[in-house]
């Protein structure tokens, strides 16, 4: 049996009809940057997440930088991080011109971990001017903590947003794999993207809500900081040919991907049950085999599994397995980001950040998508299990 890591043909094949129909309009119209394409999908996204404002981008890497520029971050300043994430994540940092800084994961969901975050709050910083921290090492403000819902799953976010108003830090969700993921805080369950000051998402083809091409959104609920994300993208301007800051660039989302992106919104949910499903029978049959370590949902938590992922001590030897059975896999991520060259300058080496360089020697993500049936999920099992007898 083959069974691909991923199959956009099979979705795209739900809503072919929707989509070639979008596609003919927006051809008739030749209208083809912003009108109502744009602003009905900035709508519909903002109440699919359960927030006041949603701003269409160019990428999910753009969607950070606007994200972080809105939320104050400056040449100069610091951002807290993880390492186990797409570089991304810490492009969008030092693209905003702030220097990352990273902070271990918690070993049970592969996210910032709270305890650690704290420890290095308390211990390698100090207070400075305006009540923002210091960090030790390279004495710069500490401005945000950039916290990551990786693999479909939301952040612990309460001790995150309780740390966060203690330092004086400001909060930016990494939002790219999580559409549509619930966290309950207080009895109130949240989305992803509506915790943050502000929040990015990705659009790239692959996620829970993929366009047919690059995009990203941000999420706010505050209106002051959404209109300055909407100037940002459009150079810097909101008016034609008046141009307010010189920090803008071009990062319109085409109308032809929020049309098609409106379409598949409209399936999300649908999808995303899909996926959990296709998660309970993974766990169904892994489920008890001390060699195979499966996802970790806490309690409070809606996981909308844009990756399956496990743990497996010979993975590469596994996965070259697999692959001769005819299963892809994937790996995210195999090199954590402060042992990449590109960061190197940070000054970090190898043993700095241990759960990430476990995670990233161990992980291993099984195929997941919406339309994945049993029998390849009980293939994929076996050929697991056969693997991890040897």
């Amino acid at each position: 049996m083959k069974v691909p890591f991923v199959d956009l043909h099979a979705m795209h094949e739900e809503v072919r009809p929707a989509l070639e129909a979008a596609f003919q309009d927006i051809l008739d119209r030749s209208s083809f940057i912003g009108g109502s394409y744009v602003d009905t999908f900035e709508k519909d996204f903002a109440s699919f997440c359960g927030v006041k404002n949603a701003i269409a981008c160019a990428s999910g890497t753009d969607a950070l930088k606007l994200a972080l520029m809105a939320a104050g971050v400056r040449q100069g300043d610091a951002v807290i991080t993880v390492p186990n994430t797409f570089i991304a994540t810490v492009e969008a940092i030092t693209m905003v011109g702030a220097t990352p800084i990273f902070v271990d994961i918690d070993k049970q969901t592969y996210h910032l971990s709270p305890f650690l975050l704290e420890e290095y709050l308390e211990n390698n910083t100090r207070l400075g001017i305006g009540g923002h921290r210091i960090d030790g090492k390279t004495g710069k403000t500490i401005i945000a903590v950039l916290p990551v819902h990786l693999f479909g799953m939301m952040v612990d976010m309460k001790p995150i947003l309780e740390i966060a108003a203690k330092y004086n830090l400001v909060v930016v969700e990494d939002c790219a794999q999580a559409h549509g993921a619930t966290y309950t805080l207080d009895g109130t369950t949240y989305k992803a993207g509506t915790l943050g000051v502000t929040a990015g998402f990705s659009f790239y083809p692959g996620k829970n809500l993929g366009a047919l091409g690059e995009g990203g959104a941000v999420t706010t609920n505050d209106i002051n900081v959404a209109n300055f994300m909407r100037m940002l993208r459009d150079h810097g301007s909101n008016q034609k040919y008046i141009h307010t800051t010189p920090d803008g660039w071009n990062s319109r989302l085409d109308a032809l991907q929020c049309a098609f992106l409106d379409i598949k919104l409209k399936n999300l949910d649908e999808w995303n049950m899909k996926r959990r499903e296709a998660a309970n029978l993974y766990q169904k049959f892994l489920k008890g085999f001390d060699q195979i370590i499966i996802p970790f949902v806490p309690e409070g938590r809606e996981h909308v599994y844009h990756l399956f992922v496990v743990r497996v001590k010979n993975r590469d030897e596994v996965m070259k397995s697999l692959a001769e059975s005819g299963i892809s896999c994937g790996l995210h991520y195999p090199v954590p980001l402060h042992l990449q060259v590109a960061y190197r300058d940070l000054g970090y080496t190898k043993g700095d950040f241990p759960e990430s360089e476990t995670a990233a020697a161990e992980i291993l993500s099984l195929p997941m998508f919406p339309h994945i049936n049993s029998d390849m999920i009980e293939y994929v099992c076996e050929q697991l299990l056969k693997c991890n007898s040897k």
